[in-house]
Formats: structure tokens, C-alpha cells, sequence
């Protein structure tokens, strides 16, 4: 004779099941969180700002189209064809002259004293704005060190 599950527990069928089924609460809960998901508007419209245009300053030098300077002093200072500038503003000129349709020659010369974190940097910078026009001015000087 083959007893069946229920008469196998014996003494255990007369005591309440003492667990929760929670697979009904999980199905409500996933159909309310894709109720929610459903009724969230889609944010398609868009807001129009007009922000302000920096002014072109006119007075500032335009590359040369066919050679360009920069210069590292001693104290630190980069210069474009003698005028101190900014890491921005030397990206910018950078930027520039290969918006030209002919490449100009750029001149690199810092100088011997220039710390070498700033000429590290300012050739850094021209390396990534893709220059391949690059020569070093005034190394002939070392050549008798």
C-alpha cells in the first residue's frame, strides 16, 4: 500500500501552515509598478535659452599664416608672437591656425631657466591640438655644452 503525501506527515496535518504565499503580492506589486511606469509623461518638449555670446575680441593678434612663435621665459610665462596668453587662449591660436588652409610653421623656444612642468604642459597642448608643423628655436646655443 502506497501512502500518500498528506498521510505521510501524520501528526503535522492537523497545524496551520505557518508561511505566507507571496506570489500573489509580487504580481500585484509588478502590475502597479508597470501601471507607474506607464502613466510617467515622456518629457519631449524642450525649453528654449538664449545664452549670452562671448564678444569677439578684435584686438587680440590672429595667427601668421605662415609662421608663428611661442616663447616660454624664464619666470614661466608663455607668449604667442611675444604676447603672454593663457593655456585656453594658446589652445585657441592653436585651434586656429589648423582651421588655416595651409599649416603655418609653429616655433617652439622656451628658455633655459623655464620650469620644466610649464614646458611640459605647453607641449603637451600642442601635441594634442595636432600640430605637425613644430620646430625648436635657439638649440644651437647648446650645441658647444
Amino acid at each position: 500500500m502506497a501512502l500518500s503525501f498528506a498521510e505521510s506527515r501524520g501528526a503535522q496535518d492537523d497545524a496551520p501552515m505557518g508561511e505566507m504565499n507571496t506570489t500573489p503580492l509580487i504580481d500585484v506589486m509588478l502590475v502597479l509598478l508597470i501601471m507607474f511606469i506607464i502613466t510617467i509623461p515622456i518629457q519631449t518638449h524642450s525649453v528654449g535659452i538664449n545664452l549670452p555670446q562671448a564678444p569677439v575680441d578684435t584686438s587680440l593678434p590672429q595667427p601668421d599664416p605662415i609662421k608663428n612663435k611661442v616663447t616660454i621665459d624664464a619666470s614661466g610665462v608663455v607668449r604667442w608672437n611675444g604676447m603672454a596668453v593663457d593655456p585656453l587662449t594658446l589652445r585657441r591660436y592653436l585651434a586656429q591656425t589648423l582651421a588655416l588652409p595651409v599649416e603655418p610653421e609653429l616655433q617652439f623656444q622656451p628658455d633655459a631657466a623655464a620650469r620644466y612642468l610649464v614646458v611640459d604642459q605647453t607641449l603637451a597642448d600642442i601635441r594634442r591640438s595636432g600640430v605637425t608643423k613644430l620646430g625648436f628655436v635657439g638649440n644651437e646655443r647648446y650645441g658647444q655644452f
